[in-house]
């Protein structure tokens, strides 16, 4: 990674980036929302279209000069919809969040009703939290998980003909089994709701065709880029050609300015790079090393949410070791593990302690890990439970987990 020009212009922040490389290169990465993009999205990223303003749409600019970034947004709408057989995409949101406020301001009025999954059962905060946008302009109504770690159809279903929301959410961020659009779609239907599909931690793979996708099901499908799609942070919404002028106005001027064309080119990049052969290969081996480490933690005596997971994630429920997840997120720390405390369902922890570690493997799969990798890392994970008061053992692990990284570089 070359900083020359910051080296001599800020060296503090020059520092500052360097440390950080150096900490992804050493740090065994299981934040299920984070990955490592390739060096041809930080280009794009890192390019000078940092330099252009473009509000508006492709050849609709309120700004001239920008017949190049024409070029640039259009490709990458184009391989959006490509890539997850939509009608019409908008790339310009600035993250996830934005993209699911362009859809509540696109398609509902303030206090129109929202049936979406509960944030502690998986849902996501933009989907209706009381301390987000969502929960504070919509009236929000939720649906949960089973014993299982699953979704309860006819739970749903019965919720739709209670509350007859305008708009129905399926997709989440903590969430490990397979999510059925056909039937959300039907039940959708059944009580005259718009169906949003939030994709944004199964958008990579759902491109490669390891998870059903939307298409056809959901209205309008958002996704952010930099998870399992494995591309610069910002987010895209996809829809019916129905609907796409009232998401575009909703995009701009409803809710953001300026699009960032640096982050669109980079989004573009990747978009590409997850239509190729090999990134279906790479996607296959998120989910064999999520099993993999599902498996391996289970086989250490421990706890999974659901049993077993389907996707890219697990949640690790520490109930019965009596440790809470904002402890144990810190004591992984320790070892080179980096992972997010997060809410198991019936948590009898608050938000900001939780019973539960939410693990992903989108990141450390970039880097090349493997299953027999993921077992190792579920024997690390396992001792800094038990050890988490013990300084050496914690070492110890930390030199085991630096192995790790040591055979899977970053960046090199």
């Amino acid at each position: 990674m070359h900083l020359e020009h910051i080296k001599k212009v800020d060296p503090q922040i020059a520092e500052a980036i360097e440390e950080e490389l150096e900490r992804q290169r050493n740090t065994i990465e299981l934040i299920a929302s984070e990955n490592c993009t390739s060096q041809a999205v930080m280009e794009a990223c890192g390019s000078v279209l940092t330099n252009k303003y473009a509000e508006g749409k492709p050849h609709k600019r309120y700004y001239n000069g920008c017949e190049y970034i024409d070029v640039i947004e259009e490709l990458a709408q184009k391989r959006a919809c490509e890539l997850f057989h939509m009608g019409h995409a908008n790339v310009q949101p600035h993250s996830g969040a934005q993209a699911n406020m362009a859809v509540f301001m696109a398609t509902m009025k303030p206090g129109d009703r929202v049936l979406s999954m509960d944030l502690s059962n998986g849902g996501h905060l933009s989907h209706g939290s009381p301390v987000n946008f969502s929960g504070m302009y919509f009236d929000v109504k939720s649906y949960g998980i089973n014993e299982n770690g699953e979704i309860d159809y006819e739970n749903v279903r019965q919720l739709a003909h209670e509350h007859k929301p305008k708009l129905i959410i399926c997709g989440a961020s903590n969430y490990s089994k397979i999510i059925d659009f056909k039937k959300f779609r039907e039940i959708a239907d059944e009580v005259g709701a718009l169906l949003l599909a939030d994709i944004a931690h199964i958008a990579g793979l759902v491109a490669a065709g390891l998870h059903p996708s939307p298409a056809g099901y959901a209205q309008f499908v958002t996704t952010t880029t930099h998870k399992s799609l494995r591309g610069p942070r910002g987010g895209i919404i996809m829809c019916d050609e129905k609907y796409a002028k009232d998401i575009d106005k909703a995009v701009f001027p409803g809710m953001q300015g300026g699009p960032l064309e640096h982050i669109i080119a980079g989004k573009a990049v990747a978009l590409l790079e997850a239509s190729k052969p090999e990134f279906k290969e790479y996607a296959a081996q998120i989910i064999k090393n999520a099993k993999a480490l599902a498996q391996g933690l289970i086989d250490e005596g421990l706890d999974i949410v659901g049993g077993m997971t389907e996707n890219h994630l697990m949640t690790l429920d520490l109930r019965r070791t009596g440790k809470t997840g904002k402890d144990m997120a810190n004591v992984l720390e320790k070892v080179g593990i980096t992972a997010n405390k997060n809410t198991v369902p019936n948590d009898p922890q608050s938000p900001f302690v939780t019973s539960g570690i939410r693990l992903g493997t989108p990141a450390v799969t970039t880097r090349g890990f493997k299953e027999n990798d993921m077992r190792e890392v579920a024997k690390i994970i396992a001792g800094a439970i038990s050890a988490s008061d013990d300084e050496t053992a914690l070492e110890n692990l930390r030199q085991r987990s630096l192995k790790l990284c040591k055979a899977h570089p970053l960046y090199e």
